[in-house]
């Protein structure tokens, strides 16, 4: 939101002020309107919304601040949300990838075979961002029970996830690799497979996708292509849409809406019903 503030003072002010040195109080809708129209020539949608959300909440405070009158203030802020429809990043993966996947970790009997088995599995199964994964102490999962205690996730929100099936399958194999000391479920393993009591970085997550897809000989991915992958296969089987929302811990379920693929097959049946009048050529 510093980045969205520095960007909007330098744009109102030709680059003489930062978000620490503007003017905040002196804006009015024609300034306002002005910046709504500048942002939405240069940015994407959601970088431009986001940046007058940040443009709103600082005249909010002038106006509590008593730097505006609730007048000025209103009139400033009356500016619309940039309305654009995208599509998601990314790409979900298919069931034979994700086979694929397990396939290699489970052909490599080193520790940090059993361990990307489980890695993934939780990644894929219970929807989890890669720094969540990473966070997880061994105290957060309840082997009875499949719940994962995923704190201070993204909003800060505390929330529950579960291990079934396979997830808590590769979790049990990796858990008996691992030992039973306290500290990080995912203990980092150096290059001669020996198992470092160390939490793992965000970034050893994206390493280790990164080799085994290779190995797997799956298409580039991301991590959070596995949690996408998660959210469509739950609708896909039938899951309510606020529990799918819940589980991948989505503030509006808009954004759990965009994940959901089944309009989209309903729409290629359709496209299906119309006869082009080509026929292929033989070839000569």
């Amino acid at each position: 939101m510093h980045e969205a503030l520095d960007t909007i003072a330098k744009l109102v002010t030709s680059g003489r002020a930062n978000a620490e040195t503007c003017p905040w109080p002196a804006l009015r809708y024609q300034h306002t309107a002005a910046i709504r129209a500048a942002l939405m020539e240069k940015y994407k949608p959601a970088t431009a919304n986001k940046m007058l959300a940040a443009l709103r909440g600082v005249l909010r405070e002038c106006w509590r601040l008593g730097y505006m009158t609730a007048e000025d203030y209103h009139r400033a802020v009356d500016v619309h949300t940039i309305k654009a429809q995208t599509l998601p990043r990314g790409r979900a993966l298919a069931a034979g990838e994700i086979a694929a996947l397990m396939r290699t970790c489970i052909e490599d009997e080193s520790a940090a075979g059993t361990r990307d088995a489980a890695l993934i599995a939780l990644l894929y199964g219970a929807g989890l961002r890669r720094s969540e994964a990473v966070a997880l102490d061994l105290s957060s999962y309840n082997v009875e029970t499949g719940e994962l205690t995923i704190r201070g996730a993204k909003g800060r929100k505390d929330r529950l996830g579960y291990a079934t099936n396979g997830s808590a399958d590769a979790l049990a194999d990796w858990l008996r690799v691992r030992d039973g000391d306290p500290g990080p479920l995912f203990w980092a393993v150096n290059k001669g497979g020996k198992i470092v009591p160390r939490r793992m970085t965000d970034q050893a997550v994206l390493h280790i996708l990164h080799k085994r897809g290779g190995e797997a000989g799956v298409a580039p991915f991301s991590p959070h292509d596995l949690r996408r992958s998660f959210i469509s296969d739950l609708l896909d089987a039938g899951a309510d849409i606020s529990t799918v929302q819940q589980l991948a811990n989505h503030a509006n379920v808009q954004t759990t809406v965009r994940y959901d693929r089944r309009g989209e097959v309903a729409k290629q049946r359709a496209a299906k019903l119309l006869h082009v009048p080509y026929v292929k050529r033989s070839p000569r």
